[in-house]
This record gives structure tokens, C-alpha cells and sequence, in this order.
């Protein structure tokens, strides 16, 4: 526990320049206006329309996208302050940033730790892990090649913005408990045929 904290303060410490951004994103994110889900979702179609018009390829592709995160991490620490007013940094505003901090902390270790669970399923059963991991990544490669990758990746970056307001606003959790009782009701149904 103390070494995450040490941990968020150092994330704290590296986007201090970015902390009126991250708490705007976060805003937006979390869906505290009912426009911001259509604003994203017309926001990142704008962006893929473009993408798709322009059919750059993948090396300009990559390149005009680390020009403009070039760019922000150079323009952002500096136009911040004078676009959102620092000087209005509240106890509230430091508090939310270290809530965010924190929540991204706490995930990258999950992240971590499901890698090493991964590794540790790989050294304790490699027959099992051989098998699921052919098994998910054909059943991806099938995906990907019905799916034409620029639609894909919309999709997935779609549903990676939307997830945080989603979440926030208990349709995950919601939906998700509603798959369960029936995936229950189904078990249960299947027990009394069995018996």
C-alpha cells in the first residue's frame, strides 16, 4: 500500500502540467453533461472519417500520430494554466486528480497482474496454455479478417470511451447482472432436465 502510494505521487508529479485536461477528460469520460456521449462518439467518428478519407499508410499514420502527441505533451503544460486558470485549483479539483491518479495506478498493476498470472499459467500447465491461447487468437484472427481494422479499431475505441460513463452510470453493472441471472436461469433449467 505505501509503495501505490509512492507510486501515485509520482504519477501526481508527471501530470501536474496536464491536471486541468485530465479533469475535463475525466468529466467527460464520466458523462457529467448529457451531450458529452454524443460529442465523443461524433468526435471519434469525425476522427476515423478523416482517417478512412485520407487512407494514410501506416508508417504516416504513425508518424502524424506521435507528431501530435509530440505536440500536446510540448503545448499543454504551458497553454493549460492560461485556458483553464490554475490559479482556480481547488481542494475538490486536487482531490478528484487524485482520485484519477490513483484509479490509473491500481490498473496498471492489474495489468501487471494479469501478465505475470499469465506467465505463471504458462510455466504450471503449457499443454493448457498452448491450447486456450491458439484457441483465442484464431478466434481473433477470424474476427479480424471478417472485420474490415479500420471499423474495428472505431469499435474498439468506441467502447473503450464510452466504458468509464457507462460504469459510472450502472448500465454495465445493470446489464451485466441481468446476463447473469439468465445464464443462472439457464443452469437451473438444465439441472432439472438432468434430473
Amino acid at each position: 500500500m505505501l509503495h501505490e502510494a509512492a507510486e501515485t505521487a509520482g504519477l501526481e508529479e508527471q501530470l501536474q502540467g496536464w491536471g486541468e485536461v485530465i479533469l475535463m477528460t475525466d468529466k467527460i469520460l464520466r458523462w457529467e453533461k448529457t451531450w458529452f456521449p454524443p460529442a465523443v462518439i461524433a468526435v471519434v467518428s469525425f476522427v476515423f472519417l478523416m482517417i478512412y478519407y485520407l487512407d494514410p499508410s501506416v508508417l504516416s499514420g504513425v508518424s502524424c500520430f506521435v507528431m501530435l502527441l509530440c505536440l500536446a505533451d510540448y503545448l499543454v503544460p504551458a497553454l493549460a494554466p492560461r485556458i483553464f486558470g490554475s490559479s482556480k485549483w481547488t481542494t475538490e479539483q486536487q482531490q478528484r486528480f487524485h482520485e484519477i491518479c490513483s484509479n490509473l495506478v491500481k490498473t496498471r498493476r492489474r495489468i501487471v497482474g494479469w501478465w505475470k498470472r499469465l506467465f505463471t499459467f504458462k510455466e504450471e500447465k503449457p499443454k493448457m496454455y498452448f491450447m486456450t491461447m491458439l484457441c483465442s487468437l484464431a478466434v481473433i484472427a477470424w474476427i479480424g479478417q471478417q472485420v474490415h481494422n479500420l471499423f474495428l479499431t472505431y469499435l474498439i475505441v468506441t467502447c473503450f470511451l464510452m466504458f468509464p460513463g457507462l460504469n459510472k452510470h450502472g448500465i454495465i453493472s445493470k446489464y451485466a447482472g441481468m446476463a447473469k441471472r439468465e445464464v443462472n436461469k439457464l443452469l437451473k433449467h438444465k439441472e432439472k432436465k438432468n434430473e
